[in-house]
């Protein structure tokens, strides 16, 4: 069975400079698994690597819909399917680098997910509680139908909430119960998971110098742009950590110092959130950053691909 890798961790963790390194060194190509990277035109916010930074390295999944589309994990599993196949085809190493983990999973336990499930009516429905009563009210609705999902997924996460609902009000059955039996199809790669491992204390300081390098970039320039374009404030999108912030301090709910504040806090409770599902991950196995430089990382990733 052909293997993959797969490099998981909180934001700012380095999980994309040791894919690339690992890249460069066993002839691979990256897919990028990140919710926010595969938005066109928000590339500060989303700490999207450059064209320098990626080194001639072929990054897969970034720039894939306009801020303005649905993208779901279910297209994000298919897309990235297809890349793993391609990479292969081509006698190079596909290695899967990012944060989400959702997307992560969706691929390593091979979880299936029906397009068919669908009630746009009902969705509008969910959208209009979550804008008018706040998306704690549509949270507790979940936690009644599927306290296990509810475990799963952060109240501010209205776009998986109401996902979960929807499946629940179209089936009957909870998402939860979906993805188990899912899981029980055996995926046709052989993924090798790692997760970086950064001490809190370094962690956070990293989230906070990256977040002031974001601001020096032009970060205020780039959502102000995104909104001159005619992008609704209230997508999906711009409700990401990063931009929503910015986009308070732009209609004068706060000021620019507050909204760095804000992006510094958001941020590191993600990290920690990410973690938390990180290490639920079955199989995945803990490089930790803060002990070894990264040849021996990169020894680790090899004798993987190796093995």
């Amino acid at each position: 069975m052909d293997k993959v890798i797969v490099i998981a961790g909180p934001t700012a963790s380095g999980k994309t400079d040791l894919a690339i390194e690992f890249a460069l060194k066993c002839n691979g190509e990256i897919i990028s698994a990140d919710s926010m990277q595969v938005y066109r035109g928000m590339d500060i916010g989303t700490a999207k690597p450059t064209l320098e930074e990626r080194r001639g390295i072929p990054h897969y999944m970034l720039d894939v819909v306009d801020p303005d589309e649905e993208f779901s994990v279910a297209q994000f599993q298919q897309m990235a399917k297809e890349c793993i196949k391609d990479i292969l085809s081509r006698g190079k190493v596909p290695i899967v680098a990012g944060g989400t983990g959702l997307y992560i999973n969706s691929l390593v336990y091979n979880i299936t997910f029906s397009e068919t499930i669908a009630d746009w009516k009902y969705r509008e429905h969910l959208q209009n509680i979550a804008r008018e009563q706040g998306p704690l009210v549509l949270h507790d609705m979940l936690k009644k139908v599927d306290p296990i999902s509810a475990q799963n997924i952060h109240p501010n996460n209205v776009k998986r909430v109401i996902r979960a609902l929807e499946v629940f009000e179209t089936t009957g059955r909870p998402i939860s119960e979906h993805q188990k039996e899912s899981r029980k199809i055996k995926p046709e790669y052989d993924y090798k998971i790692f997760g970086i491992e950064v001490e809190r204390d370094v962690l956070y300081r990293r989230i906070e110098k990256r977040t002031d390098k974001m601001i020096q970039m032009g970060l205020y320039e780039e959502v102000e742009g995104l909104l001159k374009k005619g992008y609704s404030p209230d997508l999906v999108s711009l409700q990401g950590i990063g931009y929503k912030e910015i986009i308070m301090c732009i209609q004068g709910k706060c000021s620019l110092d507050e909204a760095i504040y804000n992006i510094k806090l958001g941020t590191k409770h993600l990290a920690k959130r990410q973690m938390t599902w990180f290490r639920k991950t079955e199989g995945l196995k803990w490089i930790n950053a803060g002990e070894m430089d990264t040849w021996a990382m990169l020894k680790i990733l090899s004798d993987a691909l190796n093995v």
